[in-house]
């Protein structure tokens, strides 16, 4: 007896198609989502989306499940891009996926499979889902080098109601496995990396297409000297060490490191269009035990207890880190870390995580 429907997004990936097959054999009628997001220069090597389109008709001749093409080009613009563009032009690092995923994938996709009458949206995302206490609690997936719960932590009580993680506790080992084993020819597809719908290409050459170059000094932080000269402080994130062309020299007394340590960026000056650098990978700059995260968002509609201990990802490739919400106020709130942390970056978003449930979190200011 069927389950009811759910659509599922596919990408053209190994993920989302063995999410869809699980789904299949599990008993749900199946109905596959292919998204199209960008256009602005769908005919070049770095957009894969003709491709991906391909791999997903044959995924669903395979399995035997029908597949529905949407564009959502106007929406992703709308409500990914053009914040993407506004926060890299203010000087923060933002992170596209975690937009995408709230706006895109949870929301148009969600308010398009409804109205095709279904009672559940399903992605190959590497997450759980389960209802406790009569809430909706978002998970760690149990392959913990692909947990993508961080990217997921704006999604809402509404949203995870509705939603289903089918690979919430399978290994990406085991993923591939299930699609050999039924004959999908993506099996040992590549994963998809880079910017949500757009791809990985040349960053700063794919950004000056839509901000200009602007051209500006590097400065030691610690003592106001020109180092060098930088092409626009949208290019450059807080940590970042290579790109900076400015050699491994420099005179012997200044904090941070030895003679020959590498240069990173510890900060910038909008005003002055000033990028600041330090040397050595572990300056007092780079190093800070608190943060203030704006733009916050909870999982369960309501804010974390202050001076819970929990654990936090201040982005997505650090293990969890020891800490506890220090103050909550308003639209904001302090989170406070066991040990200094290194690089925060604003723009970034810092997740918070009682064992393996993500609480969700927000944005570093």
């Amino acid at each position: 007896m069927s389950k009811g429907t759910v659509v599922v997004g596919l990408s053209g990936g190994v993920d989302s198609s063995v999410a869809a097959l699980l789904l299949k054999r599990q008993g749900w009628k199946v109905i596959g989502l292919f998204m199209k997001n960008w256009e602005d220069d769908d005919n070049d090597e770095y957009c894969s989306s003709r491709q991906d389109l391909v791999d997903v008709m044959s995924v669903a001749d395979v399995i035997g499940i029908d597949v529905e093409v949407v564009n959502f080009a106007a929406e992703y613009r709308e409500r990914v891009f053009a914040e993407f563009l506004r926060e890299y032009q203010a000087g923060r690092t933002p992170n596209p996926d975690i937009l995408c995923n709230s706006e895109i994938k949870f929301k148009a996709f969600l308010d398009h499979a409804l109205q095709l009458g279904a009672e559940k949206i399903a992605t190959g995302h590497y997450a759980g889902v389960r209802e406790f206490d009569g809430k909706f609690q978002l998970l760690k997936a149990e392959d913990g080098t692909k947990d993508q719960s961080y990217f997921l932590y704006r999604l809402n009580q509404a949203q995870l109601s509705k939603t289903l993680f089918p690979l919430a506790d399978i290994y990406k080992r085991e993923v591939r496995r299930i699609a050999e084993a039924e004959g999908l020819h993506v099996a040992a597809k590549k994963d998809s990396t880079g910017i949500c719908f757009i791809g990985e290409r040349p960053f700063k050459d794919f950004l000056s297409r839509y901000l200009p170059p602007k051209q500006g000094e590097i400065r030691r932080l610690d003592d106001g000297k020109v180092l060098g000269s930088h092409d626009g402080l949208m290019y450059h994130t807080i940590g970042q060490r290579k790109g900076l062309h400015i050699g491994g020299l420099k005179e012997k007394g200044q904090p941070g490191g030895g003679d020959h340590d590498a240069w990173f960026v510890a900060g910038k000056d909008m005003e002055k269009n000033v990028l600041y650098v330090v040397q050595g990978h572990d300056h007092p700059a780079l190093l800070r035990d608190d943060l203030v995260a704006e733009q916050l968002s909870w999982v369960s509609g309501q804010a974390p207890h202050t001076h819970w201990v929990y654990t936090a990802k201040p982005r997505y490739r650090t293990s969890d880190q020891p800490c506890h919400v220090e103050a909550v106020d308003g639209e904001a709130c302090t989170i406070r870390f066991a040990e200094p942390q290194w690089a925060l970056t604003p723009g970034q978003s810092v997740v918070l995580y009682e064992s393996r449930v993500c609480l969700g979190g927000g944005v570093i200011r």
